[in-house]
């Protein structure tokens, strides 16, 4: 059996629909799940650990940092849980001193001492941020940005979940951690032609400060959430963060899937 948390999110809905039975995915609300079939949709809370329906699983999918992460491994190795398959972060790499990088590596480290078997995936941007400029773009027809031209190669979530999938089901995966990207650096300024390009209409791009931009996301993700999420899209830059790599396609076989496949695959939420 296979445990898939966050499942209703972007990562896990697309796990779930690859994954072979038994399987299943936890929701808050299983009422109003709507899963592939073949899916037992179970209701948990991950600030809970004891709400986790975890008898019977050998695997365990799970997003870093979105619960209580050390009880949730902790009642998972208690339960007998074998293999664990963490989504961490790529800021490990590229900003060690970052403090989310920080919180993530806390919990890469709680996993490997944890003693189940575990394969950690660091995936960089999700192609999936870009929804954040969906209102605007319903609403102005385009887009304030920051560091507009800084090309980056941001995943399609889906090949995270491609990846995730092939470690949960196939051998040799265990023990292993895997940085993950998109097939290519994609600025900003591209994003968004992409996404007007899905759309068939013409969406601008608005130039603005990093101050302009600070304003602006402080005030739903605090100062220093705002800060790190600045220097990711193009303030602070080096060859780690901006570097392609091929690991969706040595895992799974298959080409790892552009931006504009992302935007075409999602165009309904931009209109």
């Amino acid at each position: 059996m296979i445990l898939v948390t966050g499942a209703t999110g972007n990562i896990g809905g697309a796990l779930l629909r690859q994954l072979p039975g038994p399987v299943r995915g936890l929701t808050r609300d299983a009422t109003r799940a709507s899963f592939p079939a073949g899916v037992e949709a179970v209701e948990g809370d991950l600030a809970d650990a004891t709400s986790l329906k975890l008898d019977g699983v050998r695997s365990l999918f799970l997003v870093s940092r979105m619960g209580a992460d050390a009880d949730v491994l902790e009642a998972a190795a208690r339960a007998g849980v074998a293999h664990v398959v963490l989504v961490s972060s790529i800021t490990i790499q590229t900003h060690p001193r970052m403090p989310e990088a920080g919180e993530n590596l806390a919990v890469e480290r709680l996993l490997q001492d944890s003693g189940m078997a575990w394969t950690i995936l660091r995936p960089t941007q999700f192609a999936s941020n870009t929804l954040w400029w969906a209102d605007s773009i319903r609403e102005h027809g385009t887009v304030r940005l920051p560091y507009p031209d800084v090309g980056l190669p941001a995943i399609h979530p889906a090949d995270i979940a491609a990846v995730a999938g092939v470690a949960l089901t196939e051998p040799g995966h265990r023990g292993r951690t895997y940085a993950l990207t998109g097939p290519a650096r994609i600025t900003a300024r591209q994003q968004v032609a992409a996404i007007g390009a899905a759309l068939g209409q013409e969406v601008s791009v608005d130039e603005i400060s990093r101050a302009e931009a600070h304003r602006d996301m402080a005030a739903f993700m605090g100062n220093d959430g705002a800060n790190a999420v600045l220097d990711l899209m193009g303030g602070d830059v080096n060859d780690e963060l901006l570097m392609v790599r091929d690991t969706v396609t040595r895992v799974t076989g298959a080409a790892a899937r552009s931006f504009e496949q992302w935007a075409t695959d999602n165009a309904a939420a931009f209109r």
